[in-house]
């Protein structure tokens, strides 16, 4: 079983990956800000990181800069709200992302991405 590891600051959409998730099978880890998701990382052994781009305390550019400068073999999906001049996922493409979905995302698209991702499908 994939252990993912999510970092998103808005509650209804971290608990929500939770649930989908979980019921999909995976152990998942779920923090709410930049800092304590590097922290997290750093603590426990995790196949795929998904990251929301703007968080508090750390910002999702910087957390998939340094997770994939020292772990570059991480998986990691990046999430944002933003579109147009502030959407930040070209760098999260650049930095190592290897997926990227814009919210509002359909939660079936978030699992093809995992499986996706993880070489399950």
């Amino acid at each position: 079983m994939a252990r993912i590891l999510v970092i998103e600051d808005t509650d209804d959409v971290r608990t929500l990956l939770l649930r989908i998730l979980e019921k999909a099978g995976y152990d998942v880890l779920s923090v709410s800000d930049g800092e304590e998701g590097l922290r997290v990382f750093h603590r426990e052994l995790v196949d795929l990181v998904i990251t929301d781009i703007l968080l508090p305390k750390k910002d999702g550019v910087e957390i998939i800069r340094e997770i994939k400068q020292g772990f570059p073999d991480v998986k990691i999906i990046a999430i944002t709200g933003y579109r147009g001049r502030y959407n930040r996922l070209p760098a999260a493409v650049y930095l190592g992302a290897q997926r990227t979905l814009v919210k509002p995302f359909k939660m079936e698209e978030m699992l093809e991405a995992v499986e996706e991702v993880l070489g399950e499908n």
